[in-house]
């Protein structure tokens, strides 16, 4: 499946971030030996999204900097966190430092005196404060819903206040890139305009744009420092196949693609060089339902077809093994989620349990008559399951759960679309039950916030953006997401979430098929210093904020 982008940060995407050897020598690096990428110090990276439109907007997740990545290479944040270590302290970046106060309806920002924009102009508080005024301002740039209130500047740094504890979002406020007053401050429309010729505080500037080509050069004055990677290529690649043959052959050194037989296809092709690593954050893919349309309104039916699904054939079969396996029933990934779960769920598993299921099925109303499972009104249990086409790991996925659901007497079929078509279906509520990921975050709060908050529920038919998309109404819920986020004791959050476990398992809103990898393939043949299980600084996939800190820590081999 092409990229894949969750409104809070991932992309999480089974998307391909291609960097291939490039020669010749960008005006940035003139002084370069031509060669290899290392030698040269150009890095290319493409993904399978098909031809571009000029649109360098940051905040538009549609826009060509957000689908390929670059918007990170031009913009900086306040501070880098870290996805798969999200409860470590975030790195300082543009901001040296940050005070929230006891209750997190407040926090205080110290900017870096050195930061300065690519235009040669310094990058000041006035700069911050404007940067979130225009999210509280235009809702459709505030992809993360963060519900400012006050926004001032006090000397040299920069105070947000809000109405509500923040500590659920800080992670997502202290990661915010930051863009120029002087320049935005102009724009009629920002939720619009283009931005064709991106000024940022990053080291590196546009330098031309192509539907298929997109080339980024370092800026020589980028205040922190001189940069080894002196040239960026991104190049938009029409399907996952051409991306995977560039990537095999080597010509690409940094992907992040789906591949069902990624030993054959990648790692033998030079077993010394092309590695891969794919750790989990706290987001994960799963089954959702729509609850709003009969008989998946019934958890006892969701529950059962829950716990039927066999994740062991998904992460062998459908995710080739390069997804983390769920084998929790709360969803929550393991090992990164270990200290969150719920003491009565410490020893769960996700083995398949046929028999309990049509126990639950039975005491609930549903009968099993000739092979056929009906609900309590007499009808026959049938749906079917919608993701786009080309996205073959879900389609995998979805035809082994039909398989699996057939035990129980389910008559399941599986329909292809667009990503077009299917991203509207899923946003108004117009499909039976799909794959589909949710958000990640420093705690499960965003995972279970993503697929029941009843504050994101909307009715079928109205576009559902932020989440929710199985219209699942619980009170219950959506009062202990609100616990969680609103707590000041921790005893208080551990409660609430204990209880979003227990919702999770006994009404099974969506069912968790795998954990959400952060993941990329590379090559060390010409950069090393990639993150690495070893050394996990960062997350290694490309279109996430750490992207930057990783061509950053990249030196060429040789």
């Amino acid at each position: 499946m092409s990229a894949r982008r969750r409104p809070a940060l991932r992309a999480l995407s089974i998307a391909t971030v291609v960097v291939a050897l490039a020669t010749g020598c960008s005006s940035a690096n003139s002084g370069a030996n031509k060669g290899g990428g290392g030698a040269s110090g150009v890095l290319t990276l493409g993904k399978p999204d098909g031809p571009q439109t000029n649109n360098s907007n940051p905040f538009l997740s549609t826009s060509a900097g957000a689908t390929l990545g670059y918007r990170f290479m031009i913009y900086e944040p306040l501070a880098m966190t870290n996805q798969i270590k999200p409860a470590d302290k975030a790195k300082p970046w543009l901001a040296t430092d940050w005070k929230w106060e006891s209750n997190f309806t407040k926090v205080t920002f110290s900017l870096d005196p050195k930061a300065k924009w690519a235009d040669g102009k310094p990058l000041t508080a006035d700069d911050v404060a404007y940067t979130f005024e225009l999210l509280k301002k235009h809702p459709a740039l505030n992809g993360n819903g963060i519900p400012f209130d006050g926004v001032s500047v006090e000397g040299k740094t920069v105070v947000l206040t809000f109405k509500d504890s923040q500590y659920v979002n800080q992670n997502k406020i202290t990661q915010q890139f930051i863009v120029p007053k002087h320049i935005w401050e102009g724009v009629k429309n920002p939720e619009t305009w283009p931005n064709r010729t991106p000024v940022g505080s990053g080291p590196y500037k546009l330098k031309t744009f192509t539907p298929q080509t997109t080339t980024l050069t370092a800026t020589p004055t980028y205040w922190k420092g001189k940069t080894k990677v002196k040239e960026l290529r991104y190049t938009a690649y029409n399907d996952n196949s051409a991306a995977t043959t560039a990537l095999a052959s080597g010509k690409v050194e940094w992907s992040f693609v789906f591949m069902p037989n990624y030993k054959q296809l990648f790692v033998a092709k030079d077993p010394k060089n092309h590695k891969l690593w794919f750790p989990s954050g706290l987001g994960i893919h799963g089954l959702w339902f729509n609850t709003a349309r009969k008989p998946f309104d019934s958890p006892a039916l969701r529950k059962a077809m829950a716990m039927v699904v066999d994740r062991k054939a998904i992460y062998t079969q459908a995710e080739a093994t390069l997804y983390p396996e769920i084998t929790n029933p709360t969803g929550i990934p393991l090992p990164a989620g270990d200290s969150f779960l719920a003491p009565e769920y410490k020893s769960a598993t996700t083995a398949p349990d046929v028999a309990g299921a049509k126990k639950i099925l039975d005491e609930a109303g549903f009968k099993l008559s000739g092979g056929v499972l009906k609900d309590p009104s007499g009808k026959p249990v049938k749906l079917t399951f919608t993701d786009p086409a080309g996205w073959n790991d879900y389609i995998t996925g979805l035809s082994i759960i039909k398989d699996n659901v057939k035990q129980l007497g389910i008559e399941a079929k599986v329909k292809t679309q667009t990503a077009e078509a299917w991203g509207a279906d899923v946003a108004n509520g117009n499909f039976d039950a799909t794959l589909h990921w949710t958000n990640s975050g420093a705690t499960p709060y965003d995972m279970y916030q993503n697929i029941m908050d009843g504050a994101l529920l909307q009715p079928i038919g109205k576009s559902s953006q932020l989440g929710n998309f199985g219209r699942f109404k619980s009170p219950e819920a959506t009062q202990a997401l609100k616990d969680y986020a609103n707590a000041t004791e921790e005893a208080t959050r551990t409660t609430a979430m204990n209880k979003l476990q227990k919702i999770m398992v006994e009404q099974a809103p969506m069912i968790p098929t795998a954990a959400a990898p952060i993941g990329a393939e590379y090559s060390t043949k010409n950069w090393v210093g990639w993150p690495t299980e070893a050394d996990p600084y960062a997350p290694p996939q490309h279109t996430q904020p750490t992207a930057l800190e990783i061509v950053l820590n990249l030196k060429p081999s040789k």
